[in-house]
């Protein structure tokens, strides 16, 4: 038997059932965690009730500031705004975020996911900046105003795109192709491939942000093993308890004057006094559409701002995946998947009708929070909305949150993109990893996908600007903008090498997994699509499902 494998014997031990659902998850989706929660503590006679829905819904709403806060950040006083207008945006930022996340997870693939800003939309953004027309503009108010009507007119544009291909079923098309193999590559690096947001942001201000990352890992990890002082707690209160701790710890550092000697980049990431937003935020303020005034359209930028939207709609399916084997429910019919884009492209067209200065997408840093407190449910995330709404309008108590030092919400992410990346690695266990092809696929797809953003991001560092380099910079966007994307030159390269290596052969259709997700092809052949996925209000009469 030269070549081939010994057969089984009884006493060698089996390998780990596939399991098209992930396990050991307390709440899924249709499962919500109760508004009020007693913890008996047995062995020390305590009892504490609290809402432990409501705190989850919280700690969701904790975790997308960074994003929320980080993009306006860099974005805002470029175009010429000060404090109150960064402030403003952000308010803006949050709001559209809250609206978002409640159309998606009503009416779009009805799951845990929060759509808050996506950094893919920066480089068009920029270039939107960057534009000669706005150059002669003194008053920087009004520059201000006139380039964020420009960002605002490519971004109504760009999100037809999303809505077309969602609501028509084009995407649907698409996706039916995909296989656990093909999604290895793009989940895996829509989370490792946010690396450069983890530690890089940490060491800004290490004497806070390690500190953090210990804790969290510590509580998280540690101490809910260690302890049965309340079952669960800490695994999913991680991130309140430490994010407390280390912010509590970095205001003693910025009261105690620690930092009033320090270079002027380091008291921006380490002092909880230095972001402006309590000062520049209004008491209360309810953020509108056109409220920067009528939007202004340039060809060019709207092509630009397009094929960016077309990375955050491969980034974002990706993330629906991820999201919905988090939240221990089945994989997306195609049909749920591309109605969950048409409504993104909702999103998108929000943003900029709200005028948010970011595109919408599915936030990686809130599937990791799935996976790391197993709770998957629905209403959790929407109470995060209900957050997002309360403290967008009110001003000066969201900006206290929002001013969290960054290198905590960069620790933070540490954890939470490598779980996501982890979720992508589990489909793997539908796979033949014994196949030479489905090797081949695997290796050459992440490593490309690595290899050829990191190539485009460091051209960009040393030169200023992308190796497409012509005098249109929308069209430079065109091309640079998709190739610096982990995320999207993996899903490209993996989908079409599955698609077009011998994939009518019937082992390689076992190979690449392809025949665990059958029953998910279409909205019945699976009696838990309709459980999970399912439109609220009977709205599946009107709307079916194929």
């Amino acid at each position: 038997m030269s070549g081939g494998a010994a057969p089984a014997k009884a006493s060698e031990p089996a390998p780990h059932p596939p399991k098209d659902q992930l396990p050991n998850v307390s709440y899924c989706i249709t499962s919500p965690p109760p508004w009020r929660e007693s913890l008996a503590f047995s062995n020390y006679g305590v009892q504490r009730f609290f809402s432990e829905a409501i705190l989850l819904g919280f700690q969701h709403y904790i975790v997308m500031l960074g994003t929320t806060v980080l993009i306006p950040s860099a974005l805002v006083p470029q175009m010429g705004g000060g404090k109150t207008e960064k402030a403003e945006v952000i308010q803006t930022l949050l709001f559209v975020a809250g609206l978002n996340t409640l159309l998606q997870s009503t009416f779009g693939t009805r799951l845990p996911a929060v759509i808050g800003g996506s950094y893919t939309f920066v480089v068009p953004t920029i270039s939107i900046i960057l534009a000669g027309r706005y150059s002669n503009i003194p008053d920087p108010i009004v520059k201000f105003r006139t380039i964020m009507r420009g960002i605002q007119g490519a971004m109504i544009v760009a999100s037809t795109l999303q809505i077309v291909l969602g609501f028509s079923g084009l995407w649907r098309n698409v996706t039916r192709f995909l296989s656990p193999l093909s999604v290895v590559p793009l989940i895996s690096l829509v989370g490792f491939g946010l690396y450069e947001l983890g530690f890089p942001g940490v060491a800004k201000c290490v004497e806070i942000g390690l500190p953090e990352l210990v804790i969290l890992i510590f509580v998280a990890v540690y101490l809910s093993q260690a302890t049965k002082f309340g079952k669960h707690v800490f695994e999913r209160f991680a991130v309140l308890f430490s994010v407390a701790i280390v912010w509590l710890y970095a205001h003693i550092l910025t009261v105690g004057g620690a930092y009033n000697h320090a270079a002027p980049k380091t008291q921006v990431s380490c002092r909880t006094d230095r972001s402006g937003l309590i000062t520049g935020a209004p008491w209360i303020r309810v953020p509108y559409p056109f409220q920067w005034g009528a939007p202004t359209f340039n060809a060019g930028e709207a092509f630009a701002m397009m094929f960016a939207s077309f990375v955050a709609l491969v980034e974002s399916t990706g993330a629906f995946i991820a999201v919905s084997r988090s939240a221990s429910a089945t994989m997306m019919p195609p049909s749920v998947l591309s109605r969950g884009v048409g409504w993104q492209g909702v999103g998108i067209l929000l943003s900029g009708l709200f005028g948010t200065a970011a595109g919408s997408s599915v936030s990686i840093e809130n599937a990791g929070l799935l996976t790391l407190t197993r709770v998957g449910s629905r209403r959790v995330v929407q109470i995060s909305a209900a957050f997002m709404l309360f403290f967008s309008i009110l001003g000066k108590f969201g900006a206290v949150f929002a001013s969290i030092p960054p290198p905590i919400i960069a620790a933070l992410y540490c954890l939470f993109f490598a779980y996501v990346g982890s979720v992508g690695l589990s489909f793997l266990q539908f796979c033949n990893l014994n196949s030479f092809r489905t090797k081949f696929i695997l290796g050459f797809s992440i490593f490309l996908g690595l290899s050829i953003p990191q190539y485009f991001n460091e051209y960009e560092a040393i030169n200023g600007y992308g190796p497409v380099h012509t005098g249109a910079r929308w069209f430079n966007d065109m091309v640079n903008v998709p190739f610096s994307s982990e995320a999207f030159v993996a899903a490209i390269v993996g989908y079409f090498l599955d698609n077009t290596l011998h994939r009518k052969d019937g082992t390689i259709r076992k190979d690449r997994g392809k025949h665990w997700w059958d029953k998910f092809r279409t909205f019945k052949g699976d009696t838990r699509s309709e459980e999970f996925y399912s439109l609220p209000f009977n709205l599946n009469k009107y709307f079916p499902s194929v």
